[in-house]
């Protein structure tokens, strides 16, 4: 290790720092700066040349005097340490721990970059992870390996749905729980002490492992929290061989800490004023989640993306979609009717879904109940907007079956108890519940083994 110390700062805008003069140092080492009052700040080569080196601050270069700043070169990576006992840990975006407990002790150190999965080493994702939540098990399956975001908006409850996935996410007939890296940017105190709470109130909090960033610490350190969190779920499912839940809330203040430095390194904005490399930037922490061959640990992820204006086509979730295996939508119409949780069947999506239900994983009728109850979801709410305009007592006596049947849906299968855990089962047993209302030749995409099975009403 060569340590380099320069004293020849130059510029700070934006928790960037200009140093001058400084040949010969390498892109993404790490950097340590002492300013005026003794106080030491953390670092990162963003851009090198002979002749200027360009260097993220983490805490931000408010009150820095360039004049008596000592910034000094570690020549290694950014690195955390990595043990089981990450494990009940809550830690910073750069891995330093803010549960006032003592630092990690490990010999193995590994580099926060990491890198993405190679597509030659990766193994399909399969095995269906029961949520306990029915719009996602039944309608929108995850399972191991999978990238599930969950679009959500201001003033939605999906801290409190990203809690209950934590609690209540497991393997179908196995007792073994996900070990879990809860990674938070930009949150609140409120929110903070939300999850904190719910955690350790439930029991999980010996299986997670957090890296919170609060909504006024510097914006700059959520660059590197993604990655810090993502290379403890790197350890723990491919070391240690657990399978690992990373959740990831919110990406929207992720991609805004990346606009705020990309302006401030004068990069050239591209829609609504974020890099151009956002995709790329985006693809860069998504990827990191999967399988790999010959390992038994595997990491699913669900970022939480909140949709500025509710817009989903706002560059942040519009990119989310590209990259990611679908999306759980959240709706702000069915959390106004007090409907938790509120998810929108309509728009949402698992493109893996198929892979990891039916026979050998759910049960036999799991694909055709979701064809169906998409089926008839769809054709209700098309009568729910003819009954807004003709009224419903102009309804069809058909027609008004399928309203009631929304109405019913939307409470009953959408909505669910906070602590309400469904299995597989319960969430089936109640979409024929609901289907049942029907006549049995209303139902074409059941076959007749199904019907005579499981469909209970009259015709």
């Amino acid at each position: 290790m060569s340590i380099k110390e320069y004293r020849t700062a130059t510029q700070a805008r934006g928790g960037l720092l200009v140093v001058r003069e400084a040949p010969g140092i390498a892109f993404g080492d790490r950097v340590r700066i002492e300013d005026h009052a003794g106080g030491v700040r953390n670092g990162q080569v963003i851009r090198s040349a002979d002749s200027e080196v360009l260097i993220l601050v983490f805490e931000g270069t408010d009150d820095l005097d360039l004049d008596h700043t000592w910034v000094r070169f570690l020549d290694e990576p950014v690195e955390i340490a990595l043990s089981p006992e990450l494990l009940g840990r809550e830690f910073n975006g750069l891995g330093e721990p803010r549960d006032g407990r003592p630092p990690i002790l490990a010999n193995l150190r590994r580099p926060v970059s990491g890198s993405a999965i190679n597509p030659a080493a990766r193994t399909y994702p399969r095995e269906f992870i029961q949520t306990g939540i029915s719009t996602i098990d039944g309608l929108n399956s995850l399972v191991r390996g999978q990238k599930l975001p969950i679009f959500s908006g201001s003033g939605l409850p999906h801290n409190r749905l990203a809690a209950q996935i934590v609690r209540q996410a497991k393997l179908k007939d196995e007792d073994t729980s996900f070990s879990v890296v809860f990674a938070a940017m930009g949150v609140s105190y409120a929110d903070a002490r939300f999850f904190r709470e719910e955690f350790a109130g439930s029991g999980v909090l010996r299986n997670v492992v957090m890296f919170i960033n609060l909504a006024d610490d510097p914006p700059v350190e959520r660059l590197t929290l993604p990655r810090t969190a993502l290379t403890a779920a790197e350890y723990l499912a491919y070391d240690l061989d657990r399978h690992v839940l990373v959740v990831m809330t919110d990406m929207t203040y992720y991609a805004e800490a990346l606009r705020e430095v990309a302006t401030a390194k004068g990069d050239v904005p591209a829609r609504k004023g974020y890099p151009g490399y956002l995709y790329s930037d985006l693809a860069e922490i998504y990827e990191r989640c999967g399988r790999i061959h010959e390992r038994h640990g595997s990491i699913t992820m669900m970022p939480v993306v909140s949709m500025p204006s509710d817009d989903i086509t706002h560059p942040i979730p519009d990119l989310t979609g590209y990259i990611t295996e679908g999306q759980i939508v959240l709706s702000r119409e069915l959390h106004n009717q007090g409907i938790y949780p509120p998810v929108h069947i309509s728009p949402s999506l698992s493109r893996l879904m198929k892979d990891g239900i039916g026979k050998d994983d759910t049960r036999e009728d799991h694909p055709r109940v979701a064809g169906q109850i998409y089926a008839l979801y769809a054709r209700a709410q098309e009568t729910r907007n003819l009954a807004s305009i003709i009224g419903a007592d102009e309804l069809s006596e058909r027609d008004r079956r399928f309203l009631a049947f929304a109405d019913a849906f939307d409470q009953r299968f959408v909505g669910q108890g906070e602590a309400e855990d469904r299995s597989i089962d319960a969430t089936l047993n109640l979409a024929w519940e609901l289907m049942s209302a029907f006549p049995r030749d209303s139902l074409t995409r059941m076959n007749e083994t199904d019907l005579a099975k499981y469909y209970t009403g009259t015709d």
